[in-house]
């Protein structure tokens, strides 16, 4: 019998021709009796990040999480992005959003690239916040790949009124030449408004609007699960007024690469075609599924201690001499830090001596990002490093 490529490789990466595959593969109890050992888990890290979503992990700790990982999952591989973990990420991010279908998507601006061409149609007019990442940092991908004109608006903000998005729309209908609007894409939070989020009864106002005109509603959620512990957020009911639903998997969930884009089992049929057009098709996911699929369980109760913990932080901050706090309205997980020049002096080396990271400390300011790094320590070990005691 002669095999094909694509039959070669269906029937031989879970029998293990390649020996990472294979583990990923098979049974956790196969890997352990047969396999080399489980790694040891490394002492637990007390250091504590004042930047970033996460802490991104250097290659050798990252390839030990994997490993540690095959070890605690079993039929964890994928073909061509289906079936293994890739599968069971797709469906518990289904549940989590409140959606039919997800698909895995390489990276966050294919994600927000195919929701906008699927909801667009032919109608390519597209509103957009101008300080949104698929304005701002995608190339323009999607009017070079797809002919969509993206109308940006609200620049400088977050978010546009209502008044604007209407009268956006009012200008695509009622010109010389009536142009039917598309698309409506929010991004929340956003991170080139210092992580601010679009509240939820505007959401639910310019969704109410769109509806009503047959205009698709696509969430930039890459950084959606930072808003969990926030008053009366949940996911589910925030993706609700939403079509599409785009999250990040490696910002803070742990994986190399990747998203996920939610919608109805139509939508996301059509999304897995659009995927295999514009290259996106990889052989193997379940690199950046396995990581995310361990990381987004009890990633909201996490975050909401998270969001506790960091607010215990900022309330001693503001009681403490030398230092001023400046909360973002509606913010997410950054707050800012005016430090005076007393308190500059030998700052740094100060908190790294406790196991403390900070960023760059610029004009007497420092930017303060919550992440789960912030659980390692308490509120009376941060206090006492930043006070100098």
């Amino acid at each position: 019998m002669t095999l094909t490529r694509r039959q070669f490789l269906g029937s031989t990466l879970p029998l293990g021709a390649l020996a990472l595959t294979a583990y990923a593969g098979a049974p956790a109890s196969l890997l352990a009796a047969d396999g080399p050992a489980a790694p040891t888990p490394a002492p637990a890290d007390n250091t504590v990040f004042l930047y970033g979503d996460s802490i991104l992990l250097e290659p050798q700790p990252y390839a030990d999480l994997l490993q540690t990982l095959l070890h605690k999952h079993d039929k964890v591989n994928d073909f061509y992005l289906k079936g293994g973990a890739v599968t069971e990420l797709e469906a518990k991010f289904s549940a989590l959003l409140g959606k039919e279908d997800t698909v895995l998507m390489p990276t966050g601006t294919l994600a927000n690239h195919v929701a906008l061409r699927l909801l667009c149609g032919e109608s390519r007019h597209a509103l957009v916040q101008q300080e949104s990442h698929v304005y701002r940092d995608e190339a323009d991908s999607v009017p070079t790949l797809s002919g969509i004109n993206l109308v940006p608006l609200a620049p400088g903000k977050a978010a546009p009124t209502l008044d604007e998005v209407k009268a956006a729309i009012d200008r695509a209908e009622n010109g010389p030449y009536p142009i039917k609007v598309g698309a409506i894409s929010l991004e929340s939070p956003v991170r080139r408004a210092d992580g601010a989020t679009v509240p939820m009864t505007l959401i639910d106002q310019i969704a109410s609007v769109a509806h009503a005109k047959g205009i698709g509603m696509h969430l930039d959620g890459a950084r959606l699960l930072l808003m969990s512990g926030m008053n009366g957020f949940d996911p589910k009911s925030y993706c609700a007024p939403f079509d599409t639903v785009y999250v990040s998997l490696y910002k803070y969930l742990n994986a190399p690469f990747g998203g996920i884009l939610s919608g109805t089992k139509a939508q996301m049929a059509k999304a897995r075609e659009a995927r295999h057009i514009f290259g996106g098709t990889l052989l193997h996911g379940w690199l950046a599924a396995l990581p995310a699929l361990d990381a987004l369980d009890g990633f909201v109760e996490r975050f909401t201690s998270v969001r506790q913990a960091a607010e215990r932080l900022l309330v001693r901050l503001e009681k403490t001499s030398g230092y001023k706090v400046h909360r973002i309205e509606n913010g997410s997980n950054i707050a800012y830090l005016d430090v005076s020049p007393k308190r500059a002096d030998g700052l740094a080396e100060r908190l790294k001596s406790a196991h403390i990271e900070m960023g760059h400390l610029r004009d007497g300011k420092l930017e303060l990002m919550f992440n789960e790094t912030w659980l390692r320590q308490d509120t009376d070990q941060l206090i006492a490093a930043f006070a100098g005691k």
